[in-house]
């Protein structure tokens, strides 16, 4: 558990060690989203969700510690993601069972 959590600390860290507190893509992940590739933010996101989680509110914590995100803006950035094909491309079996969890949330509403 201590290597996931130290990937997605090494993942969201924007490479000047401030890490990214404010929401904000950095300004490298989008150089590195035109060579074809997810950002380090993107793949971070990622990486949470592939995770179990013990209970409730961990993941959130998760969230707010690791990525220094607001659990709104996480999910938020997380939707977005999900229609993303390089997103698709990067992590198939994550991003096509959080498309399967959201289109039945749709239906169901």
């Amino acid at each position: 558990m201590t290597e996931d959590r130290e990937a997605v600390d090494a993942a969201a860290d924007d490479g000047d060690g401030a890490g990214a507190a404010d929401g904000a893509v950095a300004a490298d992940d989008g150089d590195l989203a035109d060579l074809g590739g997810l950002g380090e933010r993107e793949r971070a996101l990622l990486a949470v969700e592939r995770r179990s989680w013990p209970g409730p509110g961990a993941k959130e914590r998760a969230v707010r510690e690791s990525l220094g995100l607001s659990p709104t803006r996480y999910y938020q950035l997380l939707n977005a993601l999900l229609d993303d094909p390089r997103a698709l491309a990067h992590d198939p079996v994550t991003v096509n069972r959080l498309r399967r969890v959201r289109d039945e949330k749709q239906r169901r509403r």
